[in-house]
């Protein structure tokens, strides 16, 4: 069974990594891959460029052989719709279980992504929640949660997609916005990202004067 994390990574930071290790441990991942998306639907275009994410990204995870960064998304014109590489995940031979993890707030917005509907036919949902986290209680999301809600990570195991598992993690309010707003007005990004992504950022000068 394999987890899913997408997003920007501009840049990659603890809150992406932590949350991502403690799922990982949780369910008994085989693999972590990390997806940087190309042009992301819900947001601008990120700030440092494909090769510098990837290039942050893969020094994040250097010492975690379970991680492994994907890049498929950069290859694609367009938006990176998360359907779109579920798809082709699902395609590869030998594909399995795969889980796609998310923030609550992501999920919240669930019903505005591309075929939203249709992701829970290719994968398993872990939405990654932190204590205090409300959980919709009305609307279509709230019906979506009722179809398709797990309790345990062993139903996981038992189909290669259709559940929905809220998993608690660890509490870091850390966001690549604030980062890069740090970075902009000549702050240290240090203990917020991992150090070898602190040292590229320095290298290269990302974010300085923009956010």
């Amino acid at each position: 069974m394999i987890g899913i994390l997408g997003g920007t990574f501009d840049p990659v930071h603890l809150g992406h990594l932590r949350t991502a290790l403690d799922v990982c441990e949780a369910l008994a991942f085989d693999e972590v891959r990390l997806i940087p998306c190309h042009l992301p639907p819900h947001r601008g275009r990120p700030v440092a460029s494909s090769a510098q994410r990837v290039k942050m990204l893969e020094a994040a995870v250097r010492d975690y052989p379970a991680f492994v960064v994907d890049q498929r998304e950069l290859g694609r014109e367009g938006p990176s719709y998360s359907f779109d590489t579920l798809t082709s995940l699902r395609a590869e031979p030998g594909a399995q279980g795969i889980c796609l993890l998310m923030g609550m707030d992501a999920f919240r917005d669930l019903t505005s992504w591309h075929r939203w509907r249709e992701l829970i036919e290719l994968c398993h949902l872990v939405v990654m929640t932190r204590p205090g986290a409300e959980i919709p209680a009305q609307g279509e999301l709230a019906d979506f949660i009722m179809e398709h809600k797990v309790t345990g990570a062993g139903a996981l195991r038992q189909q290669a997609a259709g559940c929905l598992l809220f998993q608690p993690v660890t509490r870091l309010e850390i966001s690549a916005t604030d980062i890069r707003s740090r970075l902009a007005e000549g702050r240290s990004a240090g203990f917020l990202v991992p150090e070898a992504v602190r040292k590229i950022i320095n290298k290269e000068g990302l974010y300085r004067g923009r956010q």
